[in-house]
């Protein structure tokens, strides 16, 4: 059979998304492997399956594949551009999505970008999750390639974020790959490499679990404002400057929201024989 699906990006983190015929099985990791690669297949990040939720309040229900075939609970960039996708060409909407990790609200702005409440950000080594004995602000690990200092926090998937002087010279392809395979992370965990220019404005680069180094991170960007903010570098709105974009980042602190805000974009429809 055939399947009908839509590409779309945010700042150059790109996804495949599909609505899920019911009753069809979901394709295996070797098929979503196939459909990533970028020179014989679709060519994505992630693969967004949209399911029909039997929950009435939830305009749909979507999971998360990455590039290698695995799923994952959450994806921030992904939860925007389901929601344009199915916001259409509306000039104004506000939809809930459901996720594995949890609900979603999705609100289209003036301007044509998406925000999504990601809820409140967890610095609980159980929810992250990370081997660690006590929560700390602040995680030191020796590894082959030098010692690193890092903070971790769930946003609704593991994160990581190491503070660098430019990440232009951070070792992203050194220590990312190192610490992200470590057992520290039983379930894996993506990298933030963080630059902070002042309380309003960071740059950053992002090595995520199954996709290696994408040009956006929506969750990577949210993790990198909370775990900034919980050392007393960033503000509560935060302009984050990615390799292929910026996003904003709002969060209140402790007991608030956290809300990720930018571009999502269609690029093209298409169909591919399942």
């Amino acid at each position: 059979m055939e399947l009908e699906f839509t590409k779309m990006h945010s700042n150059g983190n790109d996804f495949m998304v599909v609505r899920w015929p019911e009753g069809v099985d979901l394709p295996g990791s070797n098929v979503i492997r196939g459909w990533a690669d970028r020179r014989r297949g679709v060519g994505f990040d992630q693969l967004l399956v949209l399911e029909t939720s039997e929950q009435a309040e939830l305009a749909a229900f979507y999971r998360v594949f990455n590039a290698d075939g695995s799923e994952v609970e959450q994806c921030g960039n992904g939860a925007r551009c389901v929601a344009r996708y199915l916001i259409g060409d509306e000039e104004s909407a506000t939809l809930t999505l459901g996720s594995l990790a949890g609900t979603v609200e999705a609100r289209l702005q003036s301007n044509g970008d998406v925000t999504v409440n990601l809820g409140e950000p967890d610095y609980d080594p159980r929810t992250v999750p990370l081997r660690a004995n006590l929560k700390s602000g602040r995680y030191q690990l020796d590894l082959e390639n030098g010692n690193v200092e890092f903070g971790a926090v769930s946003i609704g998937n593991p994160h990581a974020v190491i503070r660098v002087d430019s990440v232009d010279t951070a070792p992203v392809g050194i220590l990312g790959p190192e610490l992200q395979s470590h057992s520290l992370f039983p379930e894996g965990v993506n990298i933030g490499f963080l630059e902070v220019l002042g309380e309003e404005h960071v740059r950053l680069r992002v090595l995520e679990r199954g996709a290696g180094e994408t040009q956006s991170c929506g969750t990577g960007a949210a993790a990198a404002v909370a775990v900034g903010r919980l050392w007393g570098l960033v503000g509560d709105h935060v302009q984050v400057e990615l390799p292929g974009g910026t996003l904003i980042v709002k969060w209140l602190g402790p007991g608030h929201p956290l809300w990720l805000s930018g571009s999502a974009i269609r690029v093209f429809d298409g169909r591919i024989e399942l």
